[in-house]
Order: structure tokens, then sequence, then C-alpha cells
């Protein structure tokens, strides 16, 4: 089980993720973060090796939509840049995993692989590349990113055949003024449709931060603001279920210690079109921690999804809308998570 350093861990995040976004695809990336281990080999729905069953598990309609279980790559990383893509998308294939989601599209010392290559050894291995993550704005002009290259980005995408393309960075680009967020919106809106006119939904990803509060009016989260100044047929969401929560235990209070509690479902009930896709991250509980919970492989935490997936997956028309990914920042055996972690969610079942 992983804990937190004393660092920062979101900041952390966000700048290791920022070293495997915005390689172009086809390069050789420097080697990233670990080392590589011996694959598992259990499959999907076997015993549990905490020796307990899973919270949720038994009889009834599995509360996981089939086919609809991915797993972010960020979480492989050590295991991408030093075996390459192949080795894990057949320890993921073995895992029952049904989509991939990108952090970059380089494998590090396994060698160069072209688009077309990395988009036909997915298909091969059953894998649907469902999405991406690439930075939003850099000052280096030439920079991977929406702002700097959108074009090129979206080229990449639409090679790969992805339905999504997003990214993992705050609308922090001007501020955290509403009107710095109002600014933001407006690129997002921008990147949305050019990546619908091509066919693809343009979304972003949470950390807790998005939940906090304008600094010129405190009344005002920010992410109300995001989701009313983007168009809902333009700017999706990928919630990050742990961040999201995360941010719940920081900012249910406003800066003058007024009550300002929100539940993360409800924004997701409210406008359940505007999440395609979800990152399935867990935590336990640790309200000494400033981010409220010490991150761990799914299953292992105390976010409850099984009432989390069920409540989005029943509503009418829902159950096949969204994709689930599998992740974990700084998992301390990334092939042992990915297994772990599709064992779990396969096990949960509705409650009669």
């Amino acid at each position: 089980m992983s804990r937190f350093s004393q660092t920062d861990p979101e900041l952390t995040h966000r700048l290791t993720r920022r070293g495997m976004l915005g390689v172009a695809a086809g390069t050789t990336a420097a080697a990233l973060l670990g080392a590589a281990a011996a694959p598992a080999t259990a499959a999907p729905g076997t015993a549990s090796t905490t020796g307990t069953a899973p919270r949720g598990a038994g009889r009834g309609r599995p509360v996981l939509p089939p086919g609809r279980l991915g797993i972010q790559l960020y979480s492989l990383r050590d295991k991408v840049s030093t075996l390459g893509f192949a080795p894990v998308f057949a320890e993921l294939e073995k895992y029952g995993y049904d989509e991939v989601e990108f952090a970059g599209y380089t494998q590090g010392s396994a060698g160069p692989i072209t688009l077309a290559q990395l988009k036909r050894l997915a298909r091969n291995h059953g894998l649907n590349p469902i999405g991406s993550h690439v930075g939003y704005y850099s000052n280096d002009p030439g920079a991977y990113t929406f702002a700097q290259n959108l074009t090129k980005v979206l080229d990449d995408a639409q090679a790969l055949g992805l339905k999504h393309i997003g990214t993992a960075s705050g609308p922090f680009r001007y501020g955290s003024t509403v009107d710095a967020w109002k600014r933001a919106a407006e690129e997002f809106n921008t990147y949305g449709a050019a990546a619908k006119a091509r066919g693809m939904k343009f979304y972003q990803h949470n950390h807790s931060e998005e939940f906090s509060f304008a600094t010129d009016n405190p009344k005002v989260r920010l992410y109300d603001v995001l989701l009313a100044e983007t168009d809902p047929d333009l700017v999706f969401l990928e919630m990050d279920i742990f961040w999201a929560y995360s941010g719940q235990f920081r900012f249910s209070q406003r800066p003058d210690g007024s009550p300002a509690p929100f539940e993360p479902l409800d924004y997701v009930l409210d406008q359940p079109h505007r999440y395609p896709l979800f990152h399935v991250k867990d935590g336990v509980s640790d309200p000494a921690n400033t981010y409220g919970y010490r991150m761990t492989d799914v299953g292992d935490g105390d976010i409850d999804y099984q009432r989390f997936i069920s409540a989005v997956t029943r509503l009418r028309g829902e159950r096949f809308a969204h994709h689930w990914q599998a992740e974990h920042d700084q998992p301390t055996e990334s092939f042992t998570f990915a297994r772990r972690s599709s064992e779990h969610l396969h096990s949960l079942r509705e409650k009669c």
C-alpha cells in the first residue's frame, strides 16, 4: 500500500505527469519512474489477495458494465518505459481490461513506436484506446499542448482512433479569479469545438484544487465556474473520484469558515452526459493528511465504488454511457495494482 510522503502529492502528480505528456509520437523518451517487475498472472475474479471478500461482492448484476473497464497508463509508466507497450498490454488483457487511456505515446528504452503500430497493438490485445491526457499550455511555443499545438494534438488523437482527448491540467492558466476561469473556459470551448469537428470529445480531468473558491469572490466555487462557462456540447469532464472527495474534505468550508458542503456524486447525477470518463482511484480516509486520504489500490480504501458506480449506471440510458479508468498515481507495484483493481471492480454487485 502506497503512502504519501511529506511532499505535496498533488503537485508531485502534476509535475511527474507533465514529464510524460507532450512527448511526440515516434520519438524515444527518457526513462521514467520505477523499474520492471515480474508480471502477475492471476485473472480477474480470483480471490482477493487480502484474504477477505471485496466489499460489495456477492450475487446480483455486476456494478461495472461489461466492456467499460479501462486503466490510465500513467499508473503503469514504469512498465511502459522499461518493457514497452506490448508486454503491458498483454498483462492488461489477462487482467480483464477493455480500454486504455494514454499519458504519452512513447515507450522509453523499448524503442520508438508509431501511432499506427500503437493503435494496432492495443487492438490486438482487445484494448480500446479511449482517451489521452495532454498538457493544457506551456511557455514553450513548440510544446505539445492544446494551447501551443492544437492541430498536432488532434491529428495524433485522430490517428489513434480516440473518441476523447483531454487534459489533466487545471484551468489555472490566468489565475484563480472568476474572470480568470471564464477566460480559461473560453479556451476550453475552442478546443472542444475543434475536437468535435473531428468526431472527438474534449475533456478536463480534475484534481482537488478545482473545488476551491475564487480568490476575488470566496462564495464562488471555481468548479462551478468551469461548468457554467463551458459549452456542455463542447467541453466534458473526467471526474477523478479520489481527488473530488479530497476536494470535498478540503473545501467544504469557505475561507471565512462558513459551511459549503458538496457531494461529488451529485455533480454527475445532475449532468451525467458531461462525464463520459471517470478515474477510479481509492484512498484510506486520514483526516490528519492535508488531502483527507492516503492513496491506495482500488478496493483497499474507503471510497464506496459500489455506491458511486451503481448510482451513475442505474440512471436511465446511462449504463453504457461512461468509461471507468482505474488509476493510482504512485502504486507500490504497478502490475499488482492493475490486477487487484480489476479483480475488485469486477467483483462488485448491485444491491438487490
